[in-house]
Parts: C-alpha cells; sequence; structure tokens
C-alpha cells in the first residue's frame, strides 16, 4: 500500500533521477546538484530560496514536486534525554521520528552520543504482540521521500538550536530504522532512502552508522547482504526459542530461528560486521533465566551484542516489565559468557517514546473530535 500524492516529494529524488527530469526541460545537468545542495546542505525551506536558480525553473520545480512532504506537528521533549517528532503526512497520516541522547561520563549533555530513530511505514504489520506501532495494523508504506523528510525535519530542529556544520547531520552519531513499521518489509523505497541519506551529494551521513532493524524477514535480510552499502543490521529477536517468540511475534510462523539464524550469519560474514540481536525484556514471557542461556548461546554462536531493553509499558496491553533485579540476573548470564551486552535504562516514558503510542494517542483524540 502506498500513498500516490498529487506531487512527488523532491526528498524521493536521487542526483540521478533530478538529472533526467531537468534534462527533459532542457536545463542542463549541474543544475540537479545546484538544487540537491539547496535542499539538503543550505536546507532551503521555501523554493523562493534558491537564489541561483532562475524564476522559471523555480516554478517549474514547484509545479512538479513537494518540496517537504512531512510537517511537524509536535516536538515533545522528555524530563531525560529523549525527544519525540510527530510528523503529518500529506495525507494526513501520522508518523514518529524520535532523538535519543546518551550521555557520556563526565561530559555535558550536549556531548551526549545521539541517535536518530527513523519510521518506514504508517502502522505496520507484523503485529507484535507488545507493539504499539501495529495496534491498528499497516495503513501505508512510506515514500523514500517521506523517510529522507523525517532526517531534514531533525536538521531544521538542530539548525535553530545549535552553531554545528549545516552541510551534513554532524551532530548525530548513528541512526537506527527502528521506528514504525518493518523496514523491510519496505526494502525498495528505505534502500532509495538510505543512499539519499549516504550520498555525498544528499545528507552526507556514513553507511557504517546506520543501522536497520528487522522482526525476521529472511529473503530480505539475504537481499540486504548483498547491497553493496555496509549497512548494520539488528534483529528484533525478543524470544531465544520459537516457543516464546511465536506467542508475541507472528512472523517467527513464517521464518522460525532455524531459517533467521542462518541468514543473520550470512550477513554478518559478508560485511564482515557485528549483528545486534534486540530482546525487549517482558516479564513472565520472555525474562527467564532459561531464556538468558538460549539467548547466550545464539550470540555467541552470531559474535552479536545484545541490547537488552525493558519494557516500555503500552496503554492497552497487559505486559510489564521485569524487575531491575530480574533484569540485571537475565544480563548476567550473558556478561558471564564475556559477550558484549547493554542493558538499557527506560527513556522517554513520560512522552510516551515507544514505537507508535503518541501517533495512537493523536489520532484518537482525532476521532474524538469528529464524534
Amino acid at each position: 500500500m502506498r500513498f500516490t500524492p498529487e506531487k512527488p516529494p523532491l526528498t524521493g529524488e536521487t542526483l540521478e533521477t533530478l538529472t533526467a527530469r531537468l534534462k527533459e526541460q532542457g536545463e542542463p545537468a549541474f543544475r540537479a546538484q545546484q538544487i540537491l545542495e539547496w535542499v539538503y546542505k543550505k536546507r532551503a525551506r521555501r523554493w523562493e530560496d534558491m537564489t541561483n536558480i532562475s524564476k522559471k525553473l523555480r516554478t517549474w520545480l514547484a509545479d512538479t514536486f513537494d518540496l517537504m512532504p512531512a510537517n511537524l506537528l509536535f516536538d515533545k521533549q522528555s524530563q531525560d534525554v529523549t525527544d519525540k517528532l510527530l510528523l503529518e503526512l500529506r495525507d494526513r497520516s501520522l508518523i514518529e521520528t524520535v532523538i535519543i541522547r546518551a550521555p557520556q561520563e563526565g561530559v555535558g549533555l550536549e556531548h551526549s552520543r545521539k541517535t536518530i530513530c527513523i519510521s518506514t511505514q504508517v502502522g505496520c504489520a507484523m503485529a507484535c504482540a507488545f507493539c504499539a506501532s501495529g495496534l491498528a495494523g499497516l495503513k501505508r508504506d512510506l515514500s523514500a521521500g517521506e523517510i529522507v523528510a523525517q532526517l531534514l525535519q531533525v536538521c531544521y530542529r538542530e539548525d535553530a538550536s545549535t552553531q554545528r556544520a549545516r552541510d551534513e547531520l554532524a551532530s548525530f552519531d548513528n541512526i537506527v530504522v527502528m521506528g514504525m513499521g518493518e523496514p523491510l518489509a519496505n526494502y525498495d523505497a528505505l534502500i532509495r532512502a538510505l543512499t539519499i541519506l549516504n550520498a555525498p551529494w544528499g545528507l552526507g551521513f556514513g553507511a557504517r552508522r546506520i543501522t536497520i532493524s528487522t522482526s525476521g524477514l529472511v529473503p530480505k535480510i539475504l537481499k540486504l547482504a548483498e547491497e553493496p552499502m555496509g549497512f548494520r543490521l539488528a534483529i528484533s529477536l525478543h524470544g531465544a526459542t520459537d516457543e516464546v517468540r511465536e506467542k508475541i511475534m507472528p512472523v517467527n510462523k513464517a521464518f522460525p530461528l532455524a531459517k533467521l539464524l542462518p541468514a543473520v550469519k550470512t550477513f554478518s560474514e559478508k560485511h564482515g560486521r557485528m549483528v545486534t540481536l534486540e530482546f525487549i525484556l517482558i516479564e513472565d514471557v520472555n525474562d527467564s533465566i532459561d531464556q538468558a542461556g538460549e539467548l547466550r548461546d545464539i550470540a555467541r554462536d552470531l559474535h552479536a551484542h545484545v541490547n537488552l531493553i525493558p519494557y516500555n509499558t503500552v496503554e492497552g496491553l497487559p505486559w510489564k516489565r521485569p524487575s531491575i533485579e530480574r533484569q540485571e540476573e537475565f544480563a548476567d548470564v550473558l556478561r558471564a559468557a564475556r559477550l558484549p551486552v547493554t542493558l538499557r535504562r527506560e527513556k522517554g516514558h513520560d512522552i510516551d517514546a515507544a514505537c507508535g503510542q503518541l501517533r495512537l494517542k493523536t489520532e484518537k483524540d482525532r476521532e474524538a473530535l469528529t464524534v
């Protein structure tokens, strides 16, 4: 499912496709580079800001393309170090983009590690039992231009508040494709968007600082392994046995661990990079010591890093996070095996930072107003 706007977003064009479009208008090839420089380096918000482009060409661009397909509705800042942007698309669909800061010991918050978490779909079809993103199902895929627009909205926000260089996402350490939706279910738009994000004529963000997360679409993992750009891979595992995983992740029925884990190993060996196993800890579901032992064996075989994430409560769902003591006991099983493991602490709970929560609340408010 894909929304077809009246005008395609300029943020979905590559240097090659825009050059071809301009050539049809009798424009020289260098115009495409000029236009993209206005979008990604100078952060032009209006067509008239492109002062070295003729008025005639600016008029054609305005008639042909949508300069920014996503408008900022809310910018919610938590009491800790997490900010959430709620964006509205042209069809009034809502998506979320999150900024997460990880303060470094001995330095101020302005020098913390910063990560941008972006979405690839409106809603999600994976129906993971613990996730807010899929509660209303999948509405549609995002276009490449809508995915890229999230990063530009973050850039606009940063440009207004910092003095950092404007020619790249200089103040951010990582971008993770872990927001709303299953990224590999929207594969072509994802790769096109990340190409724009990575390209020197685009946002110039290194591929090795970009992590793609998947719930386990095995054929697309193998396809991603063949991509020339060296993206990182994270697997939303959340269960270390088929029995546990199937209770909370329907995708495991199609792609059980016997299929998933070899595909992950293929990716890791192809790119020579450590993969990450994401494991949300849910009380009395997957937080047993037996599960920790199974996860230890998987991570050791894959030479993987493990991210343990205590469950972030979602309104309307019954799941709870384990006690801190239980979390530490689980993590200790992995630590004892000398595996690289991170036990996260809650971030952004006061702004509904779990994927999809803010979108769902806003849509409910809209519905209430129309009744």
